[in-house]
């Protein structure tokens, strides 16, 4: 019998797991990609509308207008797919869109989404054979005219991503504020800040990013942020503050250091939270809070139901190489290849892995924040499952861009790169 799969999402993760599914029909049957949307791409998919569909469901990308990757197409790319030779490395949205579309279409996968379907509920079925207990899985969905349906599969792959359900920070006394409150999830572009005092809270990519788009139009920008104070040289119309602790009854804002501002505008650019609405965690065995999602074992499964995998749930990483060798562990894990541990030591192993990080002083809510771990962990995945693990270049051009960033977060993207081999690259002139 071959194996049914549900891909819930179609944007790059989603498409991903399509791929490698239909690689392999001798052991799966053709995978059903539930989308949310008409479209392909998720958080690639610009929208210009804000707020929520006709449907009433709210929007699911927090694309702007202006942005472009702060990755270059060189490690940006799947490993066997590479983006268009003649692009700079450094790309608009809808060239990472337009490289989906082409990944999707050359895939032949478009075939197997149905699209304007919402995923109401992924419920496992566990029947008992004797000894041996067998789990399925009831995906029930619905479509644009209403109709509901409830289908049976072996497996199922949440590629819902986590940009979407906007994190927004408790801060007393906000309802004193007298400005407009947004979090960047419905930031499209810059002009209608022009002339305007905003205060950005948040000071990783999108909170920089949006920073310089908002100085540029003559905005007059606080950048407020718990870290460190930025040693690099930040564009005028930007200053840099501490944190924001409150709203004063007057409407203005205080911050950690003391001092207070008024402000036509307060952004948050505070992240996402984990949002799964179609699972019954406690069910699952899982705890999904704002920031995390466990346990998972190898960042992928529960360990109670190791039939489901959450593909990209990991934080700051290279995210298309990240699902390409996640996906690929979990079809070994599939087919019978990769043979997991019971669900005592998986559970141990994650428990063992998150005090670790606590014991160094890892906040709860960057449990899953990778970074410089993201290399083990990919190797270990392709060594566990027998696949090509990531070229060195990935790493390499990875850290010489994030250098570059820390150096020059405005003109960083001006540069252009060449793989020479999967062990060297260069800058082009």
């Amino acid at each position: 019998m071959l194996q049914r799969v549900a891909v819930v999402g179609a944007g790059a993760a989603g498409l991903c797991a399509a791929r490698h599914i239909l690689t392999r029909l001798n052991h799966f049957a053709p995978p059903v990609v539930f989308e949310l949307t008409e479209n392909i791409g998720g958080t690639w998919c610009y929208d210009e509308r804000v707020g929520t569909y006709d449907n009433g469901l709210p929007i699911h990308s927090s694309m702007y207008r202006d942005l472009r990757t702060n990755l270059p197409k060189e490690v940006m790319m799947f490993p066997d797919f590479p983006f268009e030779a003649h692009l700079s490395s450094f790309l608009p949205h809808q060239e990472v869109q337009r490289y989906l579309e082409r990944y999707c279409d050359s895939h032949n996968i478009r075939p197997h989404i149905r699209f304007n379907t919402v995923v109401e509920k992924v419920k496992p079925v566990v029947t008992k054979r004797g000894e041996k207990a067998r789990t399925t899985w009831d995906v029930t969905s619905y479509d644009s005219s209403g109709c509901q349906k409830t289908e049976s599969f072996d497996s199922v792959f949440i590629c819902s991503g986590h940009y979407s359900d906007p994190h927004i920070p408790d801060i007393p006394g906000i309802q004193h504020f007298k400005g407009k409150v947004l979090h960047s999830h419905a930031y499209r572009y810059p002009e209608p800040f022009s002339g305007q005092s905003v205060v950005v809270l948040g000071a990783k990519a999108s909170g920089l990013d949006i920073s310089i788009e908002l100085a540029k139009v003559g905005a007059q920008v606080t950048l407020s942020h718990g870290r460190p104070r930025l040693t690099f040289p930040l564009p005028p119309g930007i200053q840099q503050s501490t944190s924001v602790v409150a709203v004063n009854e007057d409407g203005t804002i205080r911050f950690q250091d003391g001092s207070v501002s008024p402000a036509d505008v307060l952004m948050f650019c505070t992240g996402y939270n984990f949002s799964y609405p179609f699972l019954d965690a406690a069910q699952l065995g899982l705890e999904v809070q704002d920031h995390i999602v466990s346990p998972l074992y190898r960042f992928l499964m529960p360990p109670a139901f190791p039939s489901l995998f959450f593909i990209g749930i990991c934080k700051i990483i290279c995210p298309f190489p990240n699902f390409n060798c996640q996906v690929q562990f979990a079809m070994a894990v599939l087919d019978g290849s990769v043979s997991l541990p019971s669900q005592v030591q998986m559970e141990e192993e994650v428990w063992q892995e998150l005090q670790k990080k606590m014991e160094q002083g890892v906040e709860q809510r960057h449990l899953l924040v990778m970074q410089q771990d993201q290399w083990e962990y990919c190797q270990t995945l392709a060594c566990t499952a027998g696949f090509s693990p990531l070229p060195a270049t990935v790493r390499s051009l990875y850290e010489e861009v994030w250098r570059q960033r820390r150096i020059h977060p405005e003109n960083y993207r001006q540069l252009n790169y060449r793989l020479v081999s999967d062990s060297e690259w260069e800058l082009k002139e």
